[in-house]
């Protein structure tokens, strides 16, 4: 039996949950979010709290069973809290700033200012030019939203300039050894 797919998720107030048609649907304060129900995956409702199980032991369940119970429990925690990712910028002359409301324009050492749009959902917050804060409800896309902007310029083993996820550890390489 799956250790995290057995485990119940718990409905905080506030936060509305619909099990129809294959389909789990989270309304919270911060907004709504709905996902499919993969394969034969049994998830039902009893009160607050919300239960995931599976209807045999075959290799297909058991690896969607854990699964499955992670993404509703994501949907709620989205709905609740939200998701955060910070991204710092390390590099002289390197920094961020927002324009306007969803977008992001970065000067990373390229000859041009990249700029980014933020999907549906996604909020960018710059409180000061070398810090960028990913916020959104659904954890799959802040994930992958501050990914890109890493992806963009990442950090480099020599001077450890570019992108990087704030308390991520750059492995530093010694460079030329020089002359004796």
């Amino acid at each position: 039996m799956s250790r995290i797919g057995k485990s119940p998720i718990a409905i905080p107030s506030g936060v509305e949950v619909t099990i129809a048609q294959g389909n789990v649907t989270v309304k919270g304060s911060k907004g709504t979010l709905s996902r499919p129900i993969p394969g034969d995956i049994i998830v039902r409702k009893e009160e607050s709290t919300i239960f995931v199980e599976r209807p045999n032991d075959e290799r297909e369940n058991r690896a969607l069973h854990g699964l499955t119970r992670t993404l509703v429990a994501n949907m709620v925690e989205g709905v609740t809290a939200g998701f955060v990712k910070e991204l710092e910028i390390v590099g002289v002359g390197y920094r961020a700033e927002p324009q306007g409301a969803n977008k992001l324009r970065l000067a990373l050492g390229f000859s041009h200012p990249v700029l980014i749009d933020a999907p549906e959902g996604i909020t960018f917050e710059v409180p000061v030019p070398t810090r960028v804060i990913v916020k959104g409800i659904n954890k799959e896309v802040v994930g992958q939203v501050a990914a890109n902007i890493r992806s963009i310029r990442k950090p480099e083993p020599y001077k450890g300039k570019g992108v990087r996820y704030v308390g991520e550890r750059v492995i530093r390489k010694a460079g030329k050894a020089g002359k004796k």
